[in-house]
């Protein structure tokens, strides 16, 4: 995937349709490749899409708007994504994302100042035997409780503390 900062949103569409056609069935891998790169999907990026797709553009602000991982807003390099189904509740989900938020110092729906992490609630993750469940990026994380936190987000953060609480 070209810079977007060297590339137009024109060209990266046309890359993008290169590799995954344009078929309506494109349109989510397309989604998700521009996610993975974190390009925002806003408006522009949508209706550039649309016109390249040959597709209304409120087919594609629905699907943006529909799945949860597809949000319009930029992430940080790391995506912390809390399960908050009723099995990751009872099983102590909002202790870990009473840890994630403290260590972090920030909410849920925000992105950290440095831009490394963004924490966001997520809908079931199919992981209810091992609640609770998170998502770090792409990889699960079961039986998390809330001491584990901090060495979760050190690993992901280099060699520097996240925080010195």
């Amino acid at each position: 995937m070209s810079d977007i900062r060297k590339t137009s949103l024109k060209e990266i569409s046309d890359e993008l349709i290169a590799e995954y056609g344009s078929a309506r069935g494109a349109l989510l891998p397309i989604l998700n490749r521009l996610r993975t790169e974190n390009i925002a999907i806003d408006a522009n990026v949508m209706t550039t899409l649309a016109e390249t797709l040959q597709m209304a553009p409120s087919t594609i602000y629905g699907v943006v708007s529909f799945y949860s991982f597809l949000d319009s807003r930029p992430k940080g390099k790391h995506v912390i994504r809390v399960c908050r189904t009723i099995s990751c509740e009872m099983a102590g989900a909002q202790k870990v994302a009473s840890a994630l938020t403290s260590e972090l110092r920030t909410d849920f729906g925000e992105t950290t100042s440095d831009g490394l992490f963004t924490l966001e609630h997520t809908n079931c993750l199919g992981l209810c035997n091992r609640a609770p469940a998170l998502l770090l990026n792409e990889t699960a994380h079961t039986n998390v409780d809330a001491t584990k936190i901090k060495d979760l987000l050190n690993a992901n953060h280099g060699t520097t503390p996240v925080s010195s609480n």
